[in-house]
């Protein structure tokens, strides 16, 4: 503890990193502070519809993402999840497109391309889900929650405009915390909003275990070591690599002639048992929204089962169906983000080659084969976390608000955005010579 306490306020004593630490804390303060700021035109006493309507069920997915701006009919109620649902239709595109194809192969002037590309996708996107929100309101509320009438036309205009302008600026903030911040502004973001929600999802616990005697303090305390277990789990996941070894041939010159020696430096291609992320996850949300949206569109008894299977997101076959599309996603994702026919080219113009596989072909077989190996336990270890929540409220009969961050997307981000977090506060310390925040050691004298 001691040491961690030096590491912690050797972050201090660096003038950049100190800078970078407060502009972040201060754009995420802006960020939760509109996240309170209503919609002109709203009652802010009239919305406690909204706010039941977000308290279980797929609607608590959405309020978590954005803080609980969705509830309170924020100016940030969209959040920054149009800026996600982009950037994922545009990775997508970029297979199947040859413009994308050599955007991406463009480097730094492409990136800034496909950046300006999924920026424009954002603002067609929250023009769409506006309003879709809008509708949603007039559903939700009453009528006199609408100061200035209900289906007010001048209320729509203005209130889809504030929407997309508070996506905008979200997706500005996310930027300009990743440019002048530490850490990814957009994962930030997002993390601060469901962490803004654990408080008041443990004291519900607390309440219910507690206050009104139902398991005692002794099931709270086992639900917190869960809670804990399952978050090391996480870690775990995200860091988990299987290391491929490496060799360069070591160059030498002897008189008139050049030989190549093999055994020279070894390295190592890690190659990470979760590859793809968080990102099967959201796929594999945003496919389990649409049976029930589509099922809805009927008054039929058979597309009334199905709303009430696929909006139960604690239920078996919704579980299961998620569970699967997630293995599936987790495939399909690592196959398009991890070239192992590139890093087997690359490999072979540096010199380097892998002990007992031919450079060229083989090479890229072999990797191809090994991340195939690894990504099967590491979808159905992300699958077993995606579905974790469930299985608490099924065995330890635990509040659906607090099972939330027993697993899913919402630990995983959290567990992911620490880590990378964490890692640039490291080199900005290593570079600095000071011992990481994962480290422990001996601290060394900063060199001015």
């Amino acid at each position: 503890m001691k040491k961690f306490i030096e590491s912690i306020s050797n972050v201090w004593k660096i003038e950049e990193l100190k800078n970078r630490i407060l502009i972040t804390l201060g754009l995420l303060l802006v960020y939760r502070f509109g996240a309170h700021v209503t919609l002109p035109g709203i009652d802010a006493t009239q919305l406690t519809g909204l706010a039941g309507q977000t308290e279980k069920g797929l609607g608590s997915i959405l309020d978590m993402f954005t803080g609980g701006a969705f509830s309170k009919a924020s100016v940030f109620a969209l959040g920054i999840m149009p800026y996600i649902s982009a950037s994922i239709v545009v990775q997508l595109m970029g297979i199947a497109i040859p413009y994308l194809q050599k955007l991406q192969n463009d480097g730094e002037s492409g990136r800034k391309k496909i950046n300006q590309i999924t920026r424009w996708l954002t603002i067609a996107i929250t023009l769409v889900q506006g309003p879709t929100y809008i509708y949603n309101l007039y559903r939700t509320l009453p009528s006199n929650a609408f100061l200035l009438g209900f289906n007010s036309p001048e209320f729509l205009f203005s209130s889809v405009i504030i929407l997309v302008s508070g996506t905008i600026f979200a997706m500005w903030l996310g930027e300009k915390i990743t440019d002048k911040g530490i850490g990814n502004g957009i994962s930030l973001l997002i993390m601060v909003g469901i962490l803004a929600r654990l408080p008041q999802a443990f004291i519900q616990e607390f309440t219910t275990r507690v206050t009104n005697n139902n398991g005692g303090p002794m099931l709270l305390v086992i639900e917190i070591i869960v809670w804990l277990l399952v978050i090391i789990a996480c870690v775990l996941l995200t860091m988990a690599v299987r290391r491929i070894p490496v060799q360069y041939a070591r160059r030498t010159t002897t008189g008139d002639y050049e030989q190549d020696l093999a055994g020279g430096n070894r390295q190592w291609i890690p190659l990470k048992l979760n590859a793809s992320g968080v990102m099967p996850i959201i796929f594999a949300q945003a496919i389990m929204f649409i049976p029930a949206a589509v099922a809805g569109l009927s008054k039929s008894d058979a597309s009334q089962s199905i709303v009430g299977t696929f909006s139960d997101m604690f239920g078996f076959w919704y579980n299961f169906v998620f569970a699967t599309l997630i293995i599936v996603f987790t495939f399909f994702y690592t196959a398009i983000t991890v070239p192992t026919n590139k890093m087997a080219d690359d490999l072979k113009r540096s010199g380097g080659f892998i002990p007992g596989v031919r450079p060229g072909a083989e090479t890229s077989d072999f990797l191809d084969k090994v991340m195939s190996l690894i990504t099967f336990p590491g979808s159905l270890f992300l699958a077993l976390i995606a579905v974790f929540p469930a299985i608490v409220v099924s065995i330890m009969d635990v509040q659906q608000s607090w099972a939330m961050f027993f697993g899913g997307t919402s630990l995983i981000i959290m567990v992911g955005v620490a880590i990378d977090t964490i890692q640039q506060i490291n080199s900005y310390l290593l570079n600095k010579h000071y011992d990481g925040l994962m480290k422990t050691g001996k601290n060394r004298k900063a060199v001015a």
